[in-house]
């Protein structure tokens, strides 16, 4: 079975739990779309991985992953990612494949991303990490763009940077008064990872199509979620690639009819990182108790992520857009201990009940949520292993969101660590 793993919010749902769980009965893992802004955390055993490039499934011995095209490439991310796996015992060596096509990070991408965000500093701040990934992304679509293939052809990429550098300078000086990077430095930055990357380096989209012939099972994985893609989330206060399950298909190189499955990941409630209209997030002491027992701090930045109950109006959005079949729900145990819990069902918009995501900002950040209120559960469900385990009220909760989102729910998280989860 081929599935793609979709993050049906604003990201940070738990993806990164629930890749490394399939990733044990799949063959080949993913990664399509996004750079290392993106975090996915795995808690196995006494140890914690972060992972901002290279899939979970890597964890797995024998799993095979791929970093494909749809993906941008900061190399000393990367390579030092490789460096950290392989200092607790996780080699990537001949299990790690990096598509030719996908675009590399450089430094005047980085600052490029920096200066742009502090000169919104006084309104339109998007909120970006500054890893340099939209300035990247922006390049792939102007054709100015440097692919991780291109080093390949030392003569044919000394060529091309220099001609782009010309360009970045000229932004750099005249509009961020930067004095710019020289060619010498930016070549050199270049030939330090050349060798290094050109080591994992292949036709990746071939790969897929040959280990697809074979009967290879194969998961894909995402960055961030639906609410950031960058056509169908929050615009402008998005992500710049296709979060959604159209960038699994362009961001690998596979035919959709390769597909059997595709499965949306919430959390029990809803998270926010960074700018951006967000009805139902919460105020006050509420925030601090859920931020702080969900341990809501981006695993890239560390910064503390903006909280708030279950928005079924976005979510309902993110299954149109995806064609879930199946959901799997995060963090369910973070909300034992409260009397009662809140659903947002629909918007009210000047005066008008809105039932469908509106996609206008101006629409969306005026919306107050229309809730609907469940009573919560005070049992610790953090051992819970089967659905009759569950507390009544917990069930009838998920049983409520499975209806508001017309989607099965088939996996139920109730804790960081592998063993739980519950499969229903």
């Amino acid at each position: 079975m081929n599935r793609i793993l979709i993050g049906a919010q604003w990201g940070d749902e738990g993806k990164g739990k629930i890749i490394d769980i399939l990733a044990a009965k799949t063959d080949i893992i993913v990664r399509y779309q996004g750079g290392n802004n993106a975090g996915h955390t795995v808690k196995f055993g006494k140890k914690k991985y972060v992972l901002h490039l290279i899939p979970s499934g890597i964890l797995h011995p024998k799993k095979q992953c791929v970093i494909g095209n749809g993906v941008v490439v900061d190399p000393e991310a990367l390579l030092q990612e490789i460096r950290m796996l392989e200092s607790q015992g996780v080699s990537a060596r001949g299990r790690l494949f990096i598509s030719e096509q996908a675009h590399l990070i450089l430094p005047y991408h980085r600052t490029l991303d920096a200066l742009r965000e502090e000169s919104l500093a006084k309104g339109g701040m998007i909120g970006t990490t500054k890893k340099g990934i939209g300035p990247c992304y922006a390049d792939k679509m102007a054709r100015m763009g440097l692919r991780v293939g291109d080093l390949r052809y030392p003569a044919y990429f000394r060529e091309r940077l220099e001609f782009v550098l010309r360009e970045k300078n000229q932004i750099l000086k005249k509009i961020y008064n930067h004095p710019g990077f020289s060619f010498k430095e930016m070549l050199a930055f270049c030939e330090k990872y050349r060798k290094p990357l050109l080591t994992y380096t292949r036709d990746t989209a071939l790969y897929l199509y040959q280990a697809a012939q074979k009967k290879k099972k194969m998961l894909f994985e995402g960055a961030q979620g639906t609410l950031l893609d960058v056509d169908h989330g929050t615009y402008p206060f998005v992500t710049s690639s296709n979060a959604s399950v159209g960038g699994a298909i362009i961001g690998s190189g596979v035919s959709p009819t390769l597909i059997d499955e595709v499965m949306g990941v919430v959390k029990a409630y809803t998270t926010r990182v960074g700018e951006g209209p967000f009805p139902t997030e919460f105020s006050g002491r509420m925030m601090e108790m859920i931020r702080n027992k969900g341990e809501e701090f981006g695993s890239t930045t560390g910064r503390p992520r903006r909280c708030g109950w279950f928005d079924a109006v976005i979510a309902r959005h993110a299954v149109r857009i995806n064609g879930l079949s199946e959901l799997a729900v995060m963090k369910l145990d973070v909300l034992s201990g409260l009397p009662e819990i809140k659903i947002a069902t629909a918007y009210r918009y000047q005066g008008k009940l809105i039932k469908d995501y509106p996609h206008a900002h101006c629409a969306l950040a005026g919306s107050q949520p229309v809730y609907e209120t469940m009573p919560g559960w005070n049992e610790d469900i953090t051992g819970v292993k089967r659905w009759k385990d569950f507390p009544a009220a917990a069930r009838r909760y998920l049983k409520r969101l499975e209806d508001l989102l017309e989607t099965p729910i088939k996996i139920v998280s109730v804790g960081s660590k592998r063993e739980q989860t519950v499969f229903l």
